[in-house]
């Protein structure tokens, strides 16, 4: 199949399964890549924890916090489904930091990741990346602004919520939600984040203590239901992060394969779909993320 009649056949597949899909997939090691729409800016959701972990691991390892130093935090008291450990504990709980970047990364935290937030700002972030010379990834906001949301005040009609989420974006990316505004969330295209993996991947300006740790947690990711299922085998291991809210899907990983060869994808989705579950979406996404990685892998040979 021509790359040509593959990115076409791509596009149908998510178009079928009501996505807009920006995709990116790069082999680590030659720089080729293949990819769709892939400096198209969208927001990020919980994929903004990736550059959280790396400036907090970073601090860490310059000696500016300790990673077992204990943080208090308060109950996150959220009620809808969705936000996972400490944003819905009932009682404060004190944690360290090291083990407030598990929860962040690996289950996707809101409260323990606003807790690292708390330590280095958004701004302080942001800072960290362009310093380390990764450049296109908008961190503005802590993660708790992303579960204030239509589905929580329009509950229990969460099907309102994301027919708004659905049918509202403009042709410049612009929303009247807030977490669904490129110009305002927490942004950035799936180039951006190809860029950022293969920097922890392969040797950078990132110290290279600070690329394992990252590396180390975004393998420990338990959210397994979106590319998981197409790149995880005992011939390969699969190191990632997943962002959703409303109609956002996103998951940024690297396939690191028993021949030595490493690939770093991103894939980043918006639905048309005004529904909070569909799988159909997951598994398109994942396929034409898989079909994009195997044609660069043949390709090498």
């Amino acid at each position: 199949m021509t790359v040509g009649r593959l990115l076409r056949t791509a596009r149908e597949t998510l178009r079928d399964a009501g996505l807009r899909g920006c995709l990116l997939v790069r082999d680590l090691d030659s720089g080729d890549e293949l990819g769709i729409d892939a400096d198209v800016v969208l927001p990020v959701a919980s994929l903004v924890k990736v550059p959280l972990a790396v400036a907090t691991v970073d601090r860490i390892d310059r000696g500016e916090l300790d990673g077992a130093t204990g943080i208090t935090v308060a109950p996150g008291r959220v009620r809808t489904p969705g936000p996972t450990g400490l944003s819905r504990f009932r009682h404060p709980a004190t944690v360290a930091i090291d083990d407030l970047l598990y929860l962040s990364v690996a289950i996707s935290d809101e409260g323990a990741s606003d807790a690292l937030f708390a330590l280095t700002p958004p701004g302080d972030v942001a800072d960290t990346l362009r310093r380390f010379g990764v450049d296109g990834i908008s961190v503005r906001h802590r993660t708790r602004d992303l579960t204030d949301t239509p589905a929580e005040r329009l509950a229990p009609e969460v099907h309102l919520a994301h027919s708004l989420a659905a049918s509202a974006t403009t042709a410049g990316q612009g929303h009247p939600v807030a977490q669904l505004d490129a110009g305002r969330a927490n942004a950035g295209s799936a180039r951006a984040f190809v860029e950022l993996l293969h920097a922890l991947w392969r040797p950078s300006r990132i110290p290279t203590a600070v690329a394992a740790r990252v590396r180390e947690l975004m393998g420990d990711n338990l959210l397994r239901q979106r590319l998981a299922p197409d790149f995880s085998s005992d011939a390969s291991r699969w190191s990632s992060k997943t962002g959703t809210v409303l109609n956002l899907r996103h998951e940024v990983g690297v396939v690191e394969h028993a021949d030595g060869q490493a690939y770093a994808v991103a894939a980043l989705s918006e639905s048309t779909v005004p529904a909070a579950v569909q799988p159909q979406a997951e598994a398109a996404l994942a396929q034409v993320a898989r079909e994009l990685h195997d044609a660069l892998r043949a390709a090498r040979g």
